[in-house]
């Protein structure tokens, strides 16, 4: 197990250099990587992709609490917001992983190699909604939550490629919709990485070192790093043409999303 360390504090590194600098969430990155890592590490074909999606969404739960704890600083958490979405969030979330986790392989990849290049098309294209609603009623906000929490869960995501448009949608301000997006991972990745484990607490086979789905020394090494990177990536941010690398990494999610779907095909 040790020679996969470097591995793992790699796709930290890199998961956390492309969070800071581009303000996204792992899990596109980060599931192709670890399918293509646990794959060669001789884990069942059949599991890799649910303990990638389980691990990647448990690392959300650690790096979402810095996440939200910079930006409640700047007071850019809408608070009340977060908790009108938050019931709907946890029930969207868990009951997706639980989904996740019972689905066979290949019609999850298909799943997740949809909205991956979903999100590299709206990357690629800069799309940006327009800002014309306000916030809906408590059952369209919590319906608003729980298709955030399913996106979030079967994408092993933070949220915020669903929950900044739907923020700004409602007349949000950005830097408040981020904020508050940013907070909204917390609720995702708690119930979220509860259905993974749930959801693979009785699955035979699953390699040592594993809780539920996830496993804990990726987990470990990977928080580790991109912990440590995130930061280098936001300084990065302001030097580099923003424009250019979002195109970049639309290409480098596109491309992610395909090798695993060949890999696993």
């Amino acid at each position: 197990m040790s020679e996969w360390w470097a591995a793992y504090l790699a796709i930290g590194a890199v998961v956390g250099f492309l969070a800071g600098l581009l303000g996204v969430g792992g899990g596109a990155v980060m599931v192709p990587l670890l399918v293509a890592a646990y794959a060669a590490q001789g884990f069942a074909p059949e599991q890799v992709l649910h303990i990638a999606l389980g691990t990647s969404m448990a690392t959300i739960f650690f790096t979402s609490l810095s996440s939200m704890r910079a930006h409640n600083q700047r007071g850019a958490v809408d608070w009340k917001v977060m908790r009108a979405m938050s019931p709907g969030i946890l029930t969207g979330s868990f009951g997706a992983a639980l989904l996740a986790g019972a689905l066979p392989t290949r019609p999850l990849a298909i799943i997740f190699a949809v909205l991956v290049l979903y999100a590299a098309l709206t990357m690629f294209f800069n799309v940006r909604p327009q800002r014309t609603r306000e916030l809906p009623g408590p059952a369209g906000i919590f319906a608003a939550g729980a298709g955030i929490g399913v996106a979030s869960s079967l994408f092993a995501a933070g949220g915020a490629f669903l929950s900044i448009p739907f923020l700004t949608w409602c007349n949000v301000p950005i830097r408040r919709a981020i904020g508050t997006a940013a907070a909204n991972g917390f609720p995702i990745a708690l119930a979220g990485s509860a259905g993974y484990i749930v959801q693979g607490w009785h699955t035979p086979g699953l390699p040592s070192g594993t809780l539920g789905f996830i496993y804990l020394p990726a987990l470990a090494l990977i928080v580790a790093t991109s912990m440590l990177v995130a930061p280098l990536g936001a300084r990065t941010a302001y030097r580099l043409p923003v424009k250019q690398l979002r195109i970049i990494f639309a290409l480098l999610m596109f491309t992610l999303a395909m090798r695993m779907l060949a890999t696993l095909w």
